[in-house]
């Protein structure tokens, strides 16, 4: 029967164990002096060594002709039976189906009965952390003081979720991602025992996928072995990983560059077309990115990047056209994407408005369009720094004409008491901004809508816009909402301003500011916290 490569390459001494050489010395040490612990908590992330480790330190407290430095030989009648899976002292457990008090009282009761066969009895619990809170404690005295023959062997993913008496009673081990570097070595030692020529591009391209995990390593290595193939290259393995090679997002960073977006569509249609994923190709296009910002600051980066000289040079030239801002801009636009992608059913369309935003310089977090008057006065200070703002003002106000007609009123009722002078926000679609506001802020307040039916949006002055709620319960709600529609006004119009609140038909007090408007100026002011008495 066919065996996983991960499980055919499963280490059988601690030679053979890939990284974690500060746990196979701990662990030697400790066999070859007879002072073992009763209790063993390995941590670490998934495919790191750790049941592996556990069944080999199983190994050496039950091998018949274990090695000088402690270790097992693994070639004895033991070790051969729990390499086997069959040996009766080695007990197994998945506390992730086995996680209910009964099966740790069943546990505790067959710990009592000395090991058959072994000189050790031992119970190897993975995914301890699935245990439910009763399990753990009905486990917790027999963990602190099991019998003489019982070692306990406790795996984890998650120890932040055990007991911190579950934890004080065990020696922890924090098993850590195997470097690239080993990795490769590991997987050219079993491509050549089978006869394969790998690449070694192509052996670096499976590393960096199996982040640090083995156990991923071997499992991409055994898909690209599966194809029959006596050669694997780096393109095979792209292939069969569903990545993209490094030209494709050469050529789309270019085009994104140079502001080419119909093209840079295009070419995310043919790609995601050849059936790439679109989230990996997102994630590889910011690793893509991430690969010219090393390159900028590193001077032989190939080690960093895991690439031939070859692409790296490639790399080199068009990190030579990139500034670290669009750099900069392109990870977090990337990064926010990727984001909002994981729960959505449209992921295609994010990735395709991201390549908008990087090809034109547009965020589009002002979506209502800047009146002129507003792009007119930046346009003047940008040219005529020197102008005060008075001399700015005066300049702007247009020339009183003696034939000029008279500019009829706005139909619309202005709201009672309004304060005059104002005229910045005249220009400006108040309804439309109003309405993106809370379209908005409905991302970050699911009851922000609330406010939207019960409220209008005024005025925008220069430094401060206008409110009215029909209410005063509203009127309290804005209030307390105030950064968050400040910053999003903001966000629309491109300058930081105000926020009155008045409530309709309140008479001649409407466009006075209220007692809570009061209250937080004065406490702006003098920084002294205002009590309001009715």
């Amino acid at each position: 029967m066919y065996k996983a490569l991960y499980r055919e390459c499963r280490p059988e001494t601690f030679e053979e164990v890939l990284g974690q050489e500060h746990i196979v010395k701990i662990l030697k040490n400790q066999l070859s002096t007879y002072s073992v612990s009763h209790a063993y908590l390995f941590c670490g992330t998934r495919g790191t060594g750790k049941t592996t480790m556990a069944r080999l330190l199983a190994k050496g407290v039950n091998c018949l002709e274990p090695k000088s430095d402690g270790g097992p030989c693994g070639k004895c009648e033991h070790c051969l039976s729990i390499q086997e899976g069959n040996f009766i002292d080695v007990i197994e457990i998945d506390a992730a189906s086995n996680n209910g008090v009964d099966n740790i009282r069943e546990l505790r009761e067959s710990v009592k009965y000395p090991p058959a066969v072994g000189g050790k009895k031992v119970y190897i619990i993975d995914e301890v952390h699935m245990l439910s809170p009763g399990a753990f404690n009905a486990l917790l005295k027999t963990l602190e003081e099991p019998p003489e023959h019982v070692m306990f062997v406790l795996a984890t993913t998650e120890p932040q979720k055990l007991l911190a008496t579950i934890l004080s009673r065990c020696m922890r081990l924090d098993f850590k991602r195997v470097s690239e570097k080993v990795l490769c070595r590991g997987m050219g030692e079993i491509c050549t025992r089978k006869g394969i020529e790998v690449d070694e591009d192509a052996l670096r391209l499976i590393a960096t996928n199996a982040d640090g995990s083995v156990r991923d390593g071997l499992s991409i290595l055994d898909q690209c072995l599966a194809t029959g193939e006596k050669h694997i290259t780096r393109a095979q393995v792209i292939d069969y990983l569903g990545t993209t090679s490094d030209e494709v997002f050469i050529e789309l960073t270019e085009l994104a560059r140079q502001g080419k977006v119909s093209n840079a569509i295009i070419l995310i249609d043919k790609v995601l077309d050849d059936g790439k994923d679109v989230r990996q190709f997102m994630k590889d296009w910011m690793s893509h990115y991430r690969n010219l910002m090393i390159i900028k600051f590193l001077k032989s980066p190939e080690d960093v990047l895991g690439m031939s000289l070859e692409n790296v040079e490639r790399l080199r030239r068009q990190a030579d056209t990139l500034d670290m801002q669009e750099i900069n801009n392109a990870i977090i636009e990337l990064s926010r994407t990727m984001a909002d992608a994981r729960w959505s059913t449209q992921p295609r369309i994010l990735l395709e408005l991201c390549t908008v935003k990087l090809a034109t310089g547009n965020s589009f977090a002002r979506t209502v369009a800047m009146p002129q008057t507003v792009q007119a006065a930046q346009t003047v200070e940008t040219i005529q720094p020197a102008v005060s703002p008075a001399q700015t003002v005066e300049a702007t106000k247009p020339a009183a004409s003696p034939t000029s007609a008279p500019i009829p009123e706005d139909p619309k009722p202005a709201p009672a008491a309004m304060p005059e002078g104002e005229t910045v926000g005249e220009d400006f679609d108040l309804e439309e901004l109003w309405l993106r506001v809370f379209e908005e802020g409905e991302t970050d307040l699911p009851s922000f809508n609330m406010l939207r039916t019960k409220s209008n949006l005024e005025k925008i002055g220069s430094e401060e816009f206008f409110v009215s709620v029909e209410n005063k319960f509203m009127s309290s709600y804005a209030f307390e909402n105030r950064e968050l529609i400040e910053g999003l006004m903001e966000r629309f119009t491109g300058k930081r301003r105000r926020m009155h609140c008045m409530v309709k038909g309140s008479g001649s007090n409407a466009g006075q500011p209220d007692a809570q408007q009061m209250k937080e100026s004065l406490e702006s002011l003098t920084g002294i916290s205002i009590e309001i008495k009715d």
